[in-house]
């Protein structure tokens, strides 16, 4: 499920953290689906443990996981509306091959620009 490009600049701990807020914010995780051990999930990908702990200590932050003796898993969260994902959707046949960063950023300028 999940996988990691070296060829990416993007940290493998901001890819880990990425892609499992991808996964549970589509529902594909849901709430008390238990997610591999640090040491598991660090071995299956080849990275070091403390790699794997800081994306999912970040997780655990962003109020998407919990954490205790018995694992790590996925907390209950608020489903994106189907608007707002029909509306992504939209958005992304509209870029016309835009790379996810660059359409982040677009909408970011377009967010904070005060004019709108």
């Amino acid at each position: 499920m999940i996988t990691i490009d070296e060829a990416s600049p993007t940290p493998p701990f901001e890819q880990i953290r990425q892609q499992l807020t991808d996964e549970i914010l589509s529902g594909n995780l849901t709430p008390g689906d238990k997610l591999a051990s640090v040491r598991q999930l660090a071995g299956d990908l080849r990275l070091a443990p403390g790699t794997v702990a800081r994306a999912y200590s970040e997780l655990e932050s962003d109020g998407l996981l919990i954490s205790n003796r018995s694992g790590t898993r996925v907390r209950a969260v608020t489903p994106l509306p189907a608007a707002a994902r029909a509306a992504a959707r939209d958005y992304i046949a509209a870029l016309g091959g835009l790379t996810l960063a660059d359409a982040i950023r677009a909408v970011r300028v377009e967010w904070t620009d005060p004019a709108v």
